[in-house]
């Protein structure tokens, strides 16, 4: 008997430290007068479409909008990712990428108009599409193979045609053809200057 009772504290203990040594990572504020996209470098706004990378390393990457961190890990790979955040469309609160749901549908605009919002819970996405009438529920193991495109004509509608001329880039290119200047409808997203 104490034979067994010695393997099941040993046991405990062993859990224990395992789980204690698990690394914590938590969300970082969004200060709107520094923070840039780390694709298009746009301002960050602190609203709903914010979302970050947090690096094994602890270092914390921001972007102004959830395509932009796929087009990021593209090109990056996933490796030194240690957490993923993106923000409740309602509440701005954080939560894990991979314990969202997720709405995409072409019309929802969204900083780099790419059309994907998150939701804490699945049951107030599907609120959202059904009051939209439109939207595809979608899942973060969804998200990897989603093709991150940014609707061109969005985009003129929303930032002008006076915008950077295509200087902002991803992988090398410009960013998707587009103009960034100017202001969202939203007046959510701000560019800095």
């Amino acid at each position: 008997m104490k034979k067994m009772l010695t393997m099941i504290t040993l046991c405990l203990a062993v859990a224990i430290s395992t789980g204690c040594g698990k690394e914590e990572y938590k969300a970082a504020d969004i200060d709107e007068n520094v923070d840039k996209c780390e694709v298009c470098q746009m301002q960050v706004g602190d609203n709903e479409y914010a979302v970050q990378i947090q690096l094994k390393d602890k270092k914390t990457l921001k972007f102004d909008d959830l395509g932009d961190l796929f087009i990021w890990k593209q090109k990056n790979g996933t490796e030194q990712i240690g957490a993923q955040f993106v923000r409740d469309h309602h509440t701005k609160a954080w939560i894990l990428l991979e314990n969202a749901t997720y709405v995409y549908d072409k019309s929802i605009r969204t900083p780099m108009a790419y059309g994907v919002i998150s939701f804490a819970d699945k049951a107030d996405a599907e609120k959202f599409v059904s009051e939209q009438g439109s939207g595809q529920i979608m899942t973060s193991e969804d998200l990897d193979g989603h093709k991150w495109e940014s609707d061109k004509e969005m985009m003129k509608k929303m930032h002008g045609d006076g915008g950077h001329n295509g200087d902002m880039k991803h992988d090398g290119e410009a960013h998707e053809d587009q103009e960034h200047e100017g202001h969202d409808d939203s007046q959510e997203h701000k560019e800095h200057k």
